[in-house]
């Protein structure tokens, strides 16, 4: 789905991948990270998010938390990260990263609690009473007063399925009260998932209902507390720089985007916009089966967002390739194991065993047993390895810098 723009718009960053790869400098089952485009993507953004006072935490999970990338996000000028859930906040802390917002969309385990506690992040989001008992214990016992966010709903809000939660909209006040007073919290704000929604017809990204609850859910909540309280609302969902102003005109205070940051978010697909490309997946044709060549997986996850389509991409002995027709690959049945994916390249095309294989779909590297390989120097034409991590942030080859 994005394979032409990440052509079109960052084709040194193809080249350079096919070129290490062919080296033995990549590993094949890698989500590959242009970090130079990754940082001047978080620039774009947070500048303008900045002007329109938004504080940004970028999402981890969709480059597996890798430290390569969360340098490069940090020097972009983020304000701090959000973490899916407790893999993703330990390599936030362990970098001497900021926590900005941890418990949205997976909420913390109890015996997560005291570990949360002591990252200190910035914001704590809390789907029920229970869940807000378990954090005060957690905060109290290290002596500091946490903010929290709270989840809202109502019947109108959507939700994908298995992401439910929160506080009903009438609930909120009972819920604002049981949190201001607990020992060791303090009502910080509300949040929702998703706040904005793109719609394949239109081919653009609207608010979705949860908007206007989490507009009802501010009133009462400014009600309750008095106006000089300030309340943070935090909407994530599709966040780019293009749906940057969308987002503070409905009230909006923290965004957190994360395929907007790598050029993939679903707008990116069909409109040019200011991100540009910067990760790929990157495979390698492992043999051939009775003249059809299978490349490894391990990652091929993708993000069902759009209809399924045809994957198509691209096959190369050498940089020199880049220009090449794409070709038809067998996107693995998601019920199944991923140990390879079959290629179809047209009759009389050569393919040969450790060409290199290019893909490029919406990803998310949390979910998988891809590598996360980050490159610098793209940008200058003198590319690098920068390191090789796992999913959870785990740094398994160091820099080959040369």
């Amino acid at each position: 789905m994005f394979l032409e723009s990440l052509l079109a718009r960052n084709r040194p960053f193809v080249e350079a991948c096919i070129r290490l790869h062919q080296e033995g400098r990549i590993p094949p089952n890698s989500y590959v990270v242009d970090l130079d485009t990754l940082e001047e993507n978080t620039r774009h953004l947070t500048d303008q998010a900045h002007q329109l006072g938004l504080k940004v935490y970028a999402m981890t999970k969709q480059l597996g938390r890798a430290g390569g990338t969360l340098d490069a996000i940090t020097a972009g000028g983020a304000d701090g990260y959000v973490a899916v859930d407790m893999d993703c906040a330990r390599p936030i802390a362990a970098g001497g990263h900021v926590l900005g917002n941890l418990g949205h969309l997976v909420q913390i385990a109890r015996s997560e609690a005291k570990e949360a506690a002591g990252l200190a992040p910035h914001y704590w989001t809390i789907f029920s009473g229970s869940k807000a008992i378990e954090a005060s214990r957690a905060v109290t016992e290290q002596g500091r007063t946490q903010p929290v966010l709270l989840r809202v709903w109502n019947e109108s809000d959507i939700f994908y399925p298995g992401h439910e939660g929160g506080f009903h909209l009438e609930e909120l006040s009972a819920a604002i009260r049981l949190v201001e007073g607990l020992d060791g919290l303090r009502f910080g704000g509300l949040t929702t998932f998703p706040a904005l929604l793109y719609d394949a017809d239109s081919r653009q990204v609207s608010t979705t209902p949860n908007v206007e609850t989490l507009a009802r859910a501010t009133e009462k909540a400014a009600a309750l507390l008095g106006a000089d309280d300030e309340i943070e609302i935090n909407a994530p969902g599709t966040t780019s720089t293009a749906v940057l102003k969308m987002l503070a005109d409905i009230g909006a205070t923290q965004v957190e985007p994360g395929h907007g940051l790598t050029g993939t978010t679903p707008l990116h697909a069909v409109e040019e916009l200011v991100e540009r490309p910067a990760a790929l997946y990157l495979s390698e044709v492992a043999h051939l089966h009775q003249g059809v060549p299978l490349c490894f997986g391990g990652g091929f996850y993708v993000d069902p967002v759009f209809d399924p389509y045809q994957e198509q991409v691209l096959l190369a002995g050498g940089p020199e390739d880049a220009g090449s027709d794409p070709v038809p690959l067998d996107m693995p049945n998601p019920a199944g194991i991923d140990y390879y994916a079959r290629l179809h390249p047209p009759p009389g095309r050569k393919v040969s065993e450790g060409d290199t294989v290019i893909c490029a779909f919406r990803f998310q590297a949390f979910v998988t047993r891809a590598k996360i390989t980050c490159l610098t120097g793209v940008a200058s034409s003198n590319p690098s390895v920068a390191g090789v991590w796992n999913g959870f942030g785990d740094l398994v080859k160091a820099s080959d810098a040369r």
